[in-house]
């Protein structure tokens, strides 16, 4: 067990970058910390950390292991987890990567009813509005709706991700309605920056891609939808933001014939994770929290 909390340690550290801060997430003293990642590199034969008075960073050894590290402790702790199971409950510890806006609007009561439901169990969500390859970053969930796959990595469908334009009335009316993707050149334009500023339509004859120059510009989804609320300009949002927006028309649809392709939210899930029952049970309170589609 002193080569699994060392690891621990240098993991804490290395994410940390410092052995104060590790020390605070593992609940141990700084000395206890920094004696274990001691230890280690006494161990191996080689330093992990180069240390200085003003800061603490992995040397090329502690990046080549860094992640072979993490690998081992997940296995470690879900080894150990599955023995100690009491019944049916489940022990594990979840890193989950997530998109920012979809987790405050609709994944917070997700993750709060799985931890409920699973008292045993400790989650670590990191919000993240970039694709992550799981494996490289150490996450046993990433979720998110880009397109990207990764080697070692099984992508797990969770729901269709419906997306669409919409403005308020007054700015339709200060600057009239778009006909045709094109009109938005010269509009005022409010844009979801992780998909950034090229928006794609499917019109009658394929494909139609327009580069528009947004007037703001945001990670967060709410951002969009209050900006858009209040006559700034047209957004292009996901559909479960805006919805009560546009039932009680402080929103309108806009270019309804040029629909805005779907994208897919996806779990993607190191291989050697795949069938831990505490990753096969959040898969599952996803799917039925999301299902049919956003």
């Amino acid at each position: 067990m002193d080569i699994l909390v060392n690891l621990q340690a240098f993991l804490a550290t290395a994410d940390a970058a410092g052995f104060s801060a590790a020390a605070r997430k593992l609940g141990v003293s700084t000395s206890v910390v920094a004696k274990r990642v001691t230890q280690l590199e006494a161990r191996i034969g080689t330093p992990l950390f180069h240390r200085s008075t003003r800061q603490l960073r992995l040397t090329d050894a502690g990046q080549r292991y860094v992640h072979r590290a993490r690998s081992v402790v997940t296995d470690a702790t879900d080894l150990l987890s599955r023995m100690g199971e009491k019944g049916h409950d489940l022990v594990d510890h979840l890193r989950i990567k997530a998109p920012t806006s979809l987790t405050v609007a609709r994944l917070a009561d997700a993750f709060s009813a799985f931890q409920t439901q699973n008292p045993r169990l400790k989650l670590e969500i990191v919000l993240i509005d970039r694709p992550v390859d799981p494996v490289t970053e150490g996450f046993d969930i990433a979720i998110g709706a880009f397109p990207h796959s990764f080697g070692g990595v099984v992508d797990e469908p969770l729901c269709a991700l419906k997306r669409l334009l919409c403005a308020s009335p007054a700015y339709l009316k200060k600057h009239g309605t778009p006909k045709h993707p094109r009109d938005l050149v010269e509009h005022r334009c409010l844009s979801f920056l992780p998909t950034g500023p090229e928006w794609i339509f499917d019109g009658p004859r394929g494909r139609i891609s327009i580069q528009v120059s947004p007037l703001l510009s945001s990670n967060e989804g709410h951002v969009l939808a209050r900006s858009a609320i209040a006559g700034n300009g047209i957004a292009l949002m996901s559909h479960y933001l805006v919805a009560d927006a546009l039932r009680d028309g402080t929103l309108k649809p806009v270019l309804l014939d040029f629909p805005i392709p779907e994208l897919w939210v996806k779990a993607a899930i190191p291989e050697r994770r795949r069938n831990a029952a505490a990753v096969q049970a959040l898969l599952t309170l996803l799917k039925t929290s999301l299902a049919p589609s956003l």
